[in-house]
């Protein structure tokens, strides 16, 4: 084998807690993680030259070592000491700094193209090792579907197929820091925390409507006050018939889960009508773990 493409899919949050601020700096968290249908598209093959190259089709993504599918290739290149180099030809549709794990996903995915290309034969888990490397949201988009994040993100267990549901995923033209978030969060005795252990039973039940309404992400008390769009878009979704609506990861991305496509449908016409914003995407849940 001397080239690969493989799908890099996005991950939302149904659930994002923080418990606390550890003594190193890092949060301890409590997430649902689930994959979507909206990928980037990766294309790698082999070269003879002894070099890592990396081309996008965004201008201002970096094509070095701040690149984290450039880390990936460089991680496994030299602890496996590989002749040769690789070509990465990365098409990015997940939206950009938008809470929605893109350049976790995109290393993840050389990680695993890599592995194929060069038969190194890693196992998923030693691939999820190595990736806690690049970046804590790394294991999981080498694991994909639904799955319980703690820790600072990097223990995972993974958890039935959440039923599926159309989402409609709505990103306004914000940047939201992720570092500013987690340093403006206050969290105290009235802080209110999703219901995490319900929406996991909600899961375990099959049941969209009340894994929906026990959705929730405590870093919104941040975001939202700092860019009020975010909430305008919840609440254009509820409006429009979403069983409920919440920002992924830091942001600005939201969210919205619905009951039946044609409601989505309406709630994604009125966005584009009131110009909240241009990247809008109707999708649904990715489950299959053994798809690469």
């Amino acid at each position: 084998m001397n080239e690969i493409s493989l799908k890099a899919l996005a991950k939302i949050n149904l659930g994002l807690d923080v418990l606390r601020r550890r003594e190193d700096g890092y949060h301890e968290v409590r997430m649902v993680m689930q994959t979507i249908r909206l990928y980037d598209w990766i294309q790698m093959r082999r070269i003879r030259q002894p070099e890592i190259r990396v081309s996008t089709n965004l201008y201002y993504l970096p094509c070095n070592e701040n690149n984290l599918v450039y880390k990936a290739a460089k991680l496994l290149m030299e602890e496996f000491q590989i002749s040769g180099g690789v070509a990465i030809d990365l098409k990015k549709r997940i939206p950009v700094a938008a809470g929605m794990a893109g350049g976790s996903s995109d290393a993840a995915a050389a990680l695993f193209g890599l592995n194929l290309l060069f038969r190194l034969r890693l196992s998923r888990q030693q691939l999820m090792k190595r990736g806690v490397k690049i970046g804590a949201d790394v294991p999981y988009c080498i694991l994909r579907g639904t799955a319980l994040a703690e820790g600072i993100g990097e223990e995972l267990t993974a958890l039935p197929p959440a039923p599926k549901c159309p989402v409609l995923v709505v990103k306004p033209p914000i940047s939201v820091s992720t570092k500013w978030v987690y340093e403006n969060l206050r969290l105290g005795e009235d802080t209110a925390h999703p219901d995490i252990d319900g929406l996991l039973a909600a899961i375990e039940a099959q049941d969209a409507e009340q894994m929906a309404q026990r959705m929730g992400n405590v870093l919104e008390t941040v975001t939202i006050p700092r860019y009020p769009v975010i909430q305008e878009i919840k609440d254009v979704m509820k409006q429009n018939g979403a069983m409920n609506a919440i920002m992924s990861g830091s942001g600005p991305t939201v969210f919205g889960l619905f009951g039946d496509k044609e409601a989505a449908e309406a709630a994604r016409k009125e966005l584009r009508a009131k110009e909240l914003a241009r990247q809008i995407y109707l999708t649904d849940f990715y489950n299959n773990r053994r798809e690469p």
